[in-house]
C-alpha cells in the first residue's frame, strides 16, 4: 500500500513499510518429500497457505523433524509471526503463530520488532488491505506475491503504545468469534454424537437389553425401550418406526429466480448454493422481496443444496430468497434437530448417488428422499429428547448470529481505528458491552 493510500493521519502517526517494522521478512521451504522420515515424528509444525484462516494458528496438519529444518530453507519462526499467503487461491489470507513453526515456501514470514511496531497491529493493518494485495498479485495461471513487494507495502502506524490498544480492541473482537465458534464445533460434536449413540448405535436400548446401567440419568433412561424389534432395517427399538426421510419433513424446492427481479426498489439476496457454501449473501443476486412467504429464508432455518454441491446447513447468513436447487425443510410435527441430523446421516449417500450422474452437476431425486431411512422413537420419547437437543440448537444459532453482529462491529471499526479517524477511548465500551 503507497503512502497516497494512507489518507490523513493524526500528527504523531507515521507511515512506515512493512520492512521499517520487522526484525526480518522471510519465505519457508519444503523438505524433501524423498525422505518421508522428514515428515515422520516430527515436533516442528508445518504451516502451509491453505492452513492460513485469518486468525490464530494453533497447529498444523503436517509437523516436520529438526533434520528437515537442517536440510531445507525452512526456518524454524518464533510465536508472534505474521504469516501471510503468497500464492494462489489463498494469496493475501494471514495466520498469527500461536507457538514456534515452520512454513512452506508459499508463506511470507514477517518478524515483527517489539520495538517498532505491535505485531497484532500489522496483522490488521494487513488484513484491512486485503483487497489492494490481491490487486497487487501478479501472475497468469495463479495469483502471486512477491516478498520484495510485501516488504515495500506502507501502512500508518500510531506510536507503540496506541497500536497495542487499538490492536488489543479488535482482537478482543476477534477472539470472540474464535471462541464462539470452537463452542459452536463443540456443541455440533455434541449434538452428533448423542444422535449417533441414541438413533443410529441404540447404545441406551443395547446396554438396557444386555442388563447393563445405559450411563444415564434415570429419567433419560426410560426413555429408551430394553428390547428389539425386527424392521426392514434390521433390529431397531421395541415401538420405534422406520419412515422414509421425506415422511418427517416437508422439502420446498426454490424458485427461478431470475423470473423474480426486484420491483419498486424493494429486493432480498438470492441464496444459491454459493452463498449456502459461504454462509452469508455477500455478492449475491437480488430478487422481488414480494415472495410467497414460503421461499423466504431467515435464520435457523435449515437448506439442504440436492444438486451440486451437495450441502445440509442451519442457516444463519440473513434474510435471503430461496433459490432453485436448493430444499428449505421444516416440519410441523418433527423437531427440526430430527430431520437435520437424519439429512447429515444420508449425505454421504446423497453424495455418492450425486457423484454417479452422468451429467455435468451430479443431484438426487425425490424418491432418493423416500429410500432414506430413519428411526423414529415413540412420540413420548421423542418430545421429551427433544428438550435436550433443541436447546443445543438453539444455542448453534444464536452463537453464529452474535459472531455475525461482532464481525459487523469489528468492519465497521477496522478502518477508523487504523487510519485515526477515531480514537479508541470512543469505541471501547461499545466493544466491551458487545463481548
Amino acid at each position: 500500500m503507497d503512502t497516497e493510500l494512507c489518507g490523513l493521519i493524526p500528527d504523531d502517526w507515521r507511515v512506515r513499510s512493512v520492512e521499517d517494522v520487522c526484525l526480518r521478512v522471510t519465505s519457508g521451504g519444503t523438505p524433501s518429500r524423498h525422505e518421508p522420515a522428514h515428515f515422520v515424528g516430527g515436533s516442528w509444525p508445518w504451516a502451509k497457505t491453505q492452513e492460513l484462516h485469518d486468525t490464530w494458528l494453533d497447529d498444523t496438519e503436517e509437523h516436520i523433524t529438526n533434520e528437515a529444518v537442517a536440510c531445507s530453507s525452512a526456518k524454524v519462526l518464533p510465536l508472534n509471526t505474521v504469516l501471510v499467503a503468497m500464492y494462489g487461491a489463498t494469496v493475501g489470507q494471514l495466520g498469527l503463530l500461536r507457538r514456534p513453526m515452520t512454513c512452506n515456501q508459499a508463506c511470507c514470514a514477517l518478524i515483527v520488532d517489539p520495538k517498532e511496531a505491535d505485531y497484532r497491529y500489522l496483522f490488521f493493518q494487513l488484513l484491512y488491505a486485503r483487497s489492494e494485495l490481491k490487486g497487487l498479485a501478479t501472475g497468469a495461471a495463479q495469483q502471486n506475491l512477491s516478498g520484495q513487494l510485501i516488504r515495500s507495502l506502507r501502512f500508518p502506524f500510531p506510536p507503540i503504545r496506541e497500536q497495542g490498544a487499538i490492536a488489543h480492541i479488535l482482537g478482543t473482537l476477534d477472539d470472540k468469534i474464535e471462541l464462539n465458534r470452537r463452542m459452536n464445533e463443540t456443541l455440533e460434536t455434541m449434538a452428533r454424537a448423542l444422535f449417533k449413540s441414541w438413533f443410529i448405535d441404540f447404545d441406551p436400548v443395547r446396554a438396557k437389553a444386555a442388563g447393563r446401567d445405559p450411563g444415564l440419568p434415570a429419567d433419560i433412561a426410560t426413555l429408551f425401550p430394553d428390547s428389539f424389534e425386527d424392521s426392514e432395517l434390521g433390529e431397531i427399538p421395541k415401538g420405534w418406526a422406520v419412515k422414509g426421510l421425506d415422511e418427517t419433513a416437508d422439502f420446498l424446492n426454490g424458485l427461478a429466480l431470475q423470473m423474480f427481479p426486484p420491483r419498486d426498489g424493494h429486493s432480498i439476496p438470492v441464496i444459491k448454493i454459493a452463498q449456502l457454501r459461504a454462509g452469508n449473501t455477500q455478492g449475491a443476486d437480488a430478487a422481488s422481496a414480494n415472495l410467497d412467504a414460503r421461499y423466504v429464508v431467515e435464520d435457523g432455518d435449515v437448506l439442504f443444496s440436492w444438486s451440486g454441491s451437495l450441502e445440509c446447513v442451519l442457516w444463519t447468513g440473513g434474510l435471503g430468497a430461496l433459490n432453485q436447487h436448493l430444499f428449505k425443510v421444516t416440519s410441523a410435527f418433527y423437531p427440526k434437530w430430527f430431520y437435520y441430523c437424519w439429512i447429515q446421516h444420508h449425505l454421504g449417500s446423497f453424495r455418492e448417488i450425486a457423484a454417479g450422474k452422468a451429467t455435468t452437476m451430479g443431484h438426487i431425486q425425490r424418491h432418493h428422499l423416500s429410500d432414506a431411512k430413519v428411526v423414529v422413537p415413540r412420540r413420548t420419547s421423542l418430545d421429551a429428547i427433544d428438550k435436550i437437543l433443541s436447546p443445543i440448537l438453539r444455542q448453534l444459532v444464536q452463537l453464529r448470529l452474535e459472531s455475525r453482529t461482532l464481525a459487523a462491529l469489528r468492519d465497521t471499526l477496522l478502518p477508523k481505528l487504523l487510519s485515526g479517524d477515531v480514537p479508541v477511548g470512543a469505541v471501547k465500551g461499545i466493544v466491551e458491552s458487545a463481548t
